[in-house]
């Protein structure tokens, strides 16, 4: 499936998954009805998960922006998935990473400002018995998103 007609299909989805079929086909030279087919096809490969929106920090109110890199005490699997509910469910958290290295976890958080990062971090992320430390990376400018 990673043909170069695909490759622009999803060019132009990450650009825009809002744009109609008709305008889609027309930009990339296809008739609506194969680029339907060939849309339609990576929905149901699981190639294209879900459409979503990319939100703005800043309209939003959310100024403060950081990477936190978590460590837990243990890896038993009842406190892991308290933290793993935690990430899923607080707002402030955007995405979280099982990752290697010297973080067990690595952490999107947006807030709206300091006072309310050290809420989050107060009680949400230290209040968890696995969490044995975070480590916190402030976001200065966005490069790629």
């Amino acid at each position: 499936m990673s043909d170069e007609i695909t490759a622009r299909i999803l060019t132009e989805l990450r650009r825009d998954s809002r744009i109609p079929n008709a305008a889609l086909a027309e930009k990339l030279g296809l008739s609506p009805s194969s680029c339907w087919r060939r849309v339609r096809a990576l929905e149901e490969s699981g190639a294209i998960r879900r459409y979503t929106v990319d939100l703005d920090d800043e309209v939003l109110g959310d100024s403060f922006r950081a990477i936190v890199h978590v460590n837990l005490v243990r890896h038993d699997q009842d406190l892991v998935s308290d933290f793993i509910r935690m990430t899923r469910t607080t707002p402030a958290v955007r995405a979280c990473y099982a990752t290697t290295g010297n973080a067990d976890y690595h952490l999107h958080v947006t807030c709206r400002d300091l006072h309310a990062y050290n809420r989050f971090l107060d009680d949400h992320l230290l209040s968890l018995p696995a969490v044995k430390g975070a480590q916190t990376y402030l976001i200065l400018k966005t490069i790629k998103d």
